[in-house]
């Protein structure tokens, strides 16, 4: 009986065993199919990978320009259509069947860099469309920029500028050509959104010009500082890029009466003065009032206290303190 039991057991013992066994098997056996699948998701999602070039309704980049040209020319000539090579998702038109064969054979030493957007505004972590007559090449690599203002921006330190492109370049085509926050804006203390949009999205040139707050539009805008400005014109936006010290808000679009007792505190753009040149917001016509109470005093002192409050959260999220 003893030994019927002992048998039993064991029989038992090795069914369990079996049965671990088999359950083993079949999840390492359904783990390798999973890395399988997603090693080869992954390779196709690679492989798929568009391009973020500024191409045309027709996908032509460089507004239809030869890109060798600007190399053998040096200038730009329009390409002929019927002259047409397709790489990294581009169509690139050339102006002769030799100037095709060159690029087809070293397409890389031809191609205008950061996917034919302007080389300035890359720097700045932003796209820009582009001129093709403000080129320039350098170290051999074609840069196109926006406008003559981009032209000088980029002259100012172009190895610098290029470092800076370079570097940004796989951030900004990450998101589109959504603007990035840069190292340098890393340095700025903002009242700004989610979108870095600040004021509200109203335009500060026109509390100078139209002496009265008026909304801005996300098609005419600036970046300055670390934050973006909506404007209601073109005429309003490059007013505002000559001169941005003269309309950017003090103390980083915080209200200015709060910033006098050291307070980081949400504005509303209807209440606004004007002091000294500079536009000083306010948070509420409680605030606007008090202010004026006094307003050298009250400028004075959020003028002292402004500093370490930028330099302490120069970077961060915007944070409210409490009510003064």
């Amino acid at each position: 009986m003893d030994t019927s039991r002992k048998i039993n057991r064991l029989n038992f013992v090795v069914k369990t065993k079996e049965r671990r066994e088999k359950i083993i098997n079949v999840l390492i056996a359904t783990i390798f199919v999973i890395l399988c699948l997603f090693v080869t998701a992954n390779t196709q999602a690679q492989k798929s990978t568009k391009y973020f070039n500024n191409l045309d309704a027709n996908g032509v980049i460089l507004d239809g320009y030869d890109a060798v040209a600007f190399f053998t020319d040096n200038k730009p000539v329009k390409g002929d259509p019927k002259f047409t090579f397709t790489y990294h998702d581009a169509k690139y038109q050339f102006a002769s069947q030799e100037h095709l064969e060159l690029f087809k054979t070293n397409p890389e030493k031809y191609v205008p860099q950061f996917g034919g957007w302007c080389a300035y505004a890359v720097s700045l972590g932003r796209i820009a469309p582009i001129d093709v007559n403000n080129f320039s090449i350098v170290g051999g690599r074609l840069f196109i920029q926006h406008n003559q203002r981009a032209v000088n921006g980029w002259n100012k330190d172009v190895p610098g500028n290029i470092v800076k492109a370079d570097k940004y370049w796989p951030d900004v085509a990450a998101h589109n050509g959504k603007q990035i926050t840069t190292d340098e804006e890393k340095g700025f203390y903002n009242n700004i959104n989610d979108d870095g949009v600040i004021m509200g999205g109203y335009d500060p040139v026109a509390y100078f010009t139209d002496k009265k707050p008026i909304k801005g539009s996300s098609q005419f805008s600036a970046r300055y500082n670390g934050a973006t400005y909506y404007f209601t014109s073109q005429e309003h936006a490059d007013m505002f890029k000559e001169h941005p010290e003269m309309f950017a808000p003090l103390y980083g679009s915080f209200c200015g009466y709060a910033m006098a007792f050291a307070r980081r505190r949400p504005v509303n753009p209807e209440y606004w003065n004007i002091v000294d040149g500079h536009l000083i917001l306010q948070h509420s016509k409680g605030a606007w009032d008090l202010f004026n109470k006094d307003i050298p005093k009250f400028k004075s002192q959020a003028d002292v206290q402004w500093p370490p409050i930028q330099k302490e959260n120069a970077g961060k999220k915007v944070k409210y303190d409490k009510p003064v």
